[in-house]
Parts: C-alpha cells; sequence; structure tokens
C-alpha cells in the first residue's frame, strides 16, 4: 500500500507538472506570439468644416455634438452681399446682351451692304462691325460666368453637413467673421468608425487581411466584431523629421531594442444597440483566424 501511495503521489506530481508546463506554454505562446494587443484605438473620419466664402456668421443652426444627416445646415453666412453681388452680375449680363444685340445687327446690316452694293459700305467698316459683335459675345460669356459664380457664391453662403455625423467642437457664434478654408466646426463622420490596433511585428505574421478580430472596448467592456482590413506599409521614422503622413508609433523604451509596433486596421462589423463609440477610445484587439475561433 505503500508503494502504490508513494505511486500515486509521484504520478500526481507528475500530473500537475504538466499541466503547469502545459499552461504556461499556452500562456507564453499567446502572450508573446497570439496576434493580440491591449494598445488599440477607435478612430473615426472626421470633416473640418469651413466655408467657401467669407463673411459676418448670421445663423448657426446646430449645436454641439448633434446628430445631423448630410445636407443639413449647420450655418449660414450673412447672405446679403452676395445677393446684391448676383443681382449686379445679371444686370450686367442684360446690358451686354442688348450690346450684343445692336452689334450683330450693325454686322448683318453691313454684310447685306457688302453683298447687294458693295459701293456703299468699304470692306474696312464691314470687317470692323463683325469683331465689334464678336467682342460683344465674348463680353457676353464673361459676363455669364460672373453671373454663375455671383450664384455660387450665394449657395455657398448656406454651409451644409458634408457626412452623417454629429457635430464637435463648436466654438463659433452668431457674429463671428468666418473667413474662407479656416474651420468653424467639425463632423465627425458616424459611418467611418473604425479601429487602429497597433501589433509587435512578432506578431504580424499570425495576422491576415480578411481575419475577425474581436474588440473589447474599455469603456464598460463591451466587445465589438470587427474584420482586419490591412497592415500598415511604413510607420514614421522618429530620426527623420521629413513628412508627417506617416503615423508616428513611439518606442515604449528608448535603451533597449524592442519589437516595433505596427498599425492594423481593423473594420467594425456592427455595434450593438447602445453603444456610444466616440474617437480615441482605448481597447483591446484579439485577431482570430478566418476559419478558426481560437487566436492563432
Amino acid at each position: 500500500m505503500a508503494v502504490v501511495a508513494s505511486a500515486m503521489r509521484v504520478l500526481v506530481t507528475l500530473l500537475v507538472v504538466a499541466a503547469a508546463g502545459v499552461v504556461g506554454w499556452w500562456l507564453w505562446d499567446f502572450y508573446m506570439r497570439a496576434p493580440w494587443t491591449r494598445d488599440a484605438r477607435v478612430l473615426a473620419n472626421v470633416v473640418e468644416v469651413a466655408p467657401d466664402v467669407s463673411g459676418l456668421v448670421d445663423q448657426i443652426n446646430v449645436v454641439d455634438n448633434q446628430s445631423v444627416s448630410k445636407g443639413d445646415v449647420l450655418f449660414v453666412i450673412d447672405r446679403q452681399r452676395f445677393t446684391l453681388a448676383l443681382q449686379q452680375a445679371q444686370a450686367s449680363v442684360a446690358q451686354v446682351q442688348q450690346a450684343l444685340k445692336l452689334a450683330q445687327d450693325n454686322a448683318d446690316r453691313d454684310e447685306r451692304l457688302m453683298t447687294t452694293d458693295p459701293s456703299a459700305i468699304s470692306a474696312v467698316s464691314a470687317e470692323t462691325s463683325r469683331t465689334q459683335a464678336s467682342e460683344r459675345q465674348a463680353a457676353l460669356e464673361l459676363a455669364q460666368a460672373q453671373l454663375r459664380t455671383a450664384e455660387l457664391n450665394l449657395e455657398r453662403s448656406t454651409v451644409r453637413a458634408p457626412v452623417n455625423g454629429f457635430v464637435t467642437n463648436l466654438t463659433a457664434t452668431v457674429g463671428d467673421y468666418a473667413t474662407t478654408g479656416d474651420g468653424v466646426l467639425a463632423v465627425v463622420d458616424r459611418d467611418s468608425f473604425y479601429v487602429y490596433a497597433y501589433f509587435m511585428e512578432t506578431k504580424l505574421p499570425a495576422i491576415a487581411v480578411g481575419d475577425t478580430a474581436e474588440v473589447r472596448l474599455m469603456a464598460g467592456g463591451t466587445i465589438l466584431r470587427g474584420t482586419v482590413q490591412g497592415v500598415s506599409r511604413a510607420i514614421a521614422n522618429p530620426t527623420v523629421t521629413k513628412g508627417g503622413l506617416l503615423p508616428a508609433v513611439d518606442p515604449n523604451f528608448e535603451w533597449i531594442q524592442l519589437a516595433q509596433r505596427i498599425p492594423v486596421r481593423i473594420a467594425i462589423d456592427s455595434v450593438p444597440p447602445g453603444v456610444v463609440l466616440s474617437a480615441g477610445m482605448s481597447a483591446t484587439v484579439v485577431v482570430r483566424s478566418a476559419s478558426s475561433a481560437t487566436p492563432r
């Protein structure tokens, strides 16, 4: 019996050691090689709304954080000056049209005289009439282009939402002077939310476009389902200051060599009802094989 008990103790010990080894290996493989990261951010396209014409802000139709649909009026720039410019352009077109009619009538009359009685008018006079008619035609086209510009400026004085989304960073007030090209507010595109997950380069071989991803938000632990869209092909070189279009990924420690973190873009397949997404939220991401339910 003592021998059996001793053998049982040895067997149990071996089983415990084996189980600990398996668990330890699984944990090492998961944390060191499996495609997962706590360094992920929810991002979205943010449209900086700037007027196409300058003028005083006459009306603001939204409030900060309001939901808007594409085409909704955000704010209006004082239309009086643009209305007067449109009226002036319309009058200019009417004036040039009358001048063109007179010049064309003169050119037609001189051409008839040249045909029926060449001695009644000189060739120079007939040519001058035709030239004046052509000049008036060009002047009419110019006036019509100025009229279309005036119509466009009046239309652009009403600034509309370029996308479906949410107004953010609204600091403008009625009476502010809005300048062409200078942002007045921003609209977060509600249809553009995605996740940027920063994976160590050692884990990239286990990630493929089309793989499913589990995104766990830090806010409430909500889980979102997503799909890997692509792996960034470049990040900013910290030793080179040229350019600013590449993502900058700062190393965790500068005195030792660590695996670089590479951005992986993940499309969000669906958002559970009641979940509010904000660009900048933190998340943990686990990438799963498209054909497997376990991390690779």
